[in-house]
């Protein structure tokens, strides 16, 4: 009975480990990957649409390497801003695509539409308000609401990478509303493929 006790104890412990370095503060990267797919061979079976995008408020989970077999994601060094494509901003504690940027994302799909020699790259931010953790889960959540909308456009999903940076890369630093509304967006980087 000692050796199951301590067996579940050194368990309890590793879990603890594991739960402990494994909250390493770096940008959060999804791979609704840029990269493009590889053909199937020809026997197989056509590959089934993506699910529709969740409304809710389910909480992202930071994404892993890419998987062996499968291209690994573009780094975000190799991606250049263009002013054609405008940014998109947020409501407080809020990812859902407001009227008036739904405007704007309207004119960003048909840059990418004639442009459609460009990947893009989605980074999500978040005002310094909320932990550092909630808020790369929040920015990631920004930055697939505005994926999910281009996507509905017509823009390919295999174009587009998103990468949350939650609070780490703010435009304003003053402690006002006007200022935390300028840091709630999501904005674009452009490379050819």
């Amino acid at each position: 009975m000692a050796t199951r006790a301590a067996q579940v104890t050194m368990m309890s412990l590793l879990l603890a480990g594991l739960m402990i370095t494994g909250c390493a503060k770096r940008p959060a990267t999804t791979a609704a990957s840029a990269a493009t797919p590889a053909p199937a061979p020809p026997a197989a079976a056509p590959a089934p649409s993506p699910a529709p995008p969740s409304s809710g408020a389910a909480a992202a989970a930071p994404a892993a390497a890419a998987a062996p077999g499968q291209t690994p994601r573009p780094s975000p060094k190799e991606f250049m801003a263009v002013a054609a494509l405008k940014e998109v901003y947020f409501d407080f504690d809020k990812y859902d695509i407001r009227p008036e940027d739904a405007k704007t994302l309207d004119a960003d799909a048909s840059w990418l539409k004639s442009n459609a020699d460009n990947l893009v790259l989605i980074e999500g931010h978040c005002d310094e308000r909320g932990t550092n953790e909630y808020n790369l889960a929040l920015g990631e959540r920004r930055a697939k609401a505005t994926m999910n909308y281009l996507v509905s456009q017509g823009i390919q999903a295999n174009r587009i990478t998103i990468i949350s940076y939650g609070e780490e890369r703010p435009v304003c630093t003053e402690k006002t509303e006007a200022c935390w509304a300028k840091n709630r967006r999501a904005s674009f980087l452009v490379k050819p493929r």
